[in-house]
C-alpha cells in the first residue's frame, strides 16, 4: 500500500486492537514499512484515538523527518527491520495475557509460548523471552539484533510481546494469536496438557511452509 493507504490502514487497525483491550491508554506501538522509510506511533501516543497526519516517519536510515515525534520503543521496531528481510510491519503490545506470562518465573526462555494449538505454531512460531531492560533502552533492540533474524516474536520480560510479519494485518493477527495462546496457557496451568508433538508441528511446517523460528 503507498504511504496515505497505510496511515488510514495503521489508524483504522489500531483502533480495532484498543477497542478490543489489547491496549490500554498510551501502552503499545505499531510501525509499518513505507517504500522510503516507516510509519510510526507517536510517543505517549493511544492507540484507540491516532490522527494519521500526526503518525511519526522515519527515513531508511532511521532518521524522524515528519509527524510527531516516534515512539521510544524505535529502537525494537528497527531491528526487526534490519535482521529480517521481508518485514513489513512491527507490533508490540502490552496485552494482558502476555504480559502476564512474562512477568512468570518458571516460563521456558527459549520457548515461552508452548506449541497447543496449529496457529500459533503457524502465524507466531517459537517466541524467545528476552531479559527485562526499561522501556525505550536501546538494548533492547541491541537483543533483538543479537538473535539474527531467527524470531519473527519475542516476550520482553515484564513488558510485553513484540511480533514482525510481512505486513500489517499479518503481524496484527500474529500479535492476536500470540495473545490469546498466552490466555490458554495461563487458564491451563497446573492442568496437564496435551501439546503439538514434533511430529505434528513438521507436518505444518511442511504443509505451510513455515518454520518453528519464523
Amino acid at each position: 500500500m503507498n504511504e496515505a493507504e497505510a496511515r488510514v490502514t495503521l489508524t483504522q487497525l489500531s483502533r480495532s486492537l484498543f477497542e478490543r483491550g489489547y491496549s490500554v491508554g498510551s501502552a503499545g506501538n505499531i510501525s509499518v514499512a513505507v517504500e522510503d522509510g516507516i510509519l510510526i506511533t507517536p510517543t505517549n501516543s493511544c492507540l484507540g484515538f491516532l490522527d494519521p497526519a500526526r503518525i511519526s516517519k522515519l527515513d531508511r536510515e532511521g532518521r524522524h523527518v515528519s509527524g510527531d515525534k516516534p515512539s521510544k520503543e524505535v529502537f525494537l521496531h528497527q531491528a526487526f527491520y534490519e535482521t529480517r528481510p521481508g518485514t513489513g510491519a512491527v507490533v508490540h503490545l502490552h496485552s494482558t495475557y502476555a504480559t502476564a506470562l512474562s512477568c512468570l518465573e518458571d516460563v521456558d526462555p527459549e520457548d515461552a509460548i508452548p506449541p497447543l494449538t496449529p496457529y500459533v505454531v503457524m502465524r507466531v512460531g517459537r517466541v524467545k523471552l528476552l531479559p527485562y531492560l526499561r522501556p525505550g533502552d536501546p538494548g533492547l533492540g541491541d537483543m533483538i539484533r543479537a538473535l539474527g533474524g531467527t524470531h519473527a516474536a519475542v516476550l520482553l520480560a515484564n513488558h510485553g510481546p513484540v511480533v514482525a510479519a510481512s505486513d500489517l494485518r499479518a503481524a496484527i493477527y500474529a500479535s492476536e494469536e500470540l495473545e490469546e495462546t498466552a490466555k490458554l496457557v495461563i487458564m491451563l496451568r497446573g492442568l496437564r496438557t496435551r501439546q503439538l508433538n514434533d511430529a505434528q508441528i513438521a507436518e505444518l511446517v511442511r504443509v505451510f511452509g513455515i518454520t518453528r523460528t519464523s
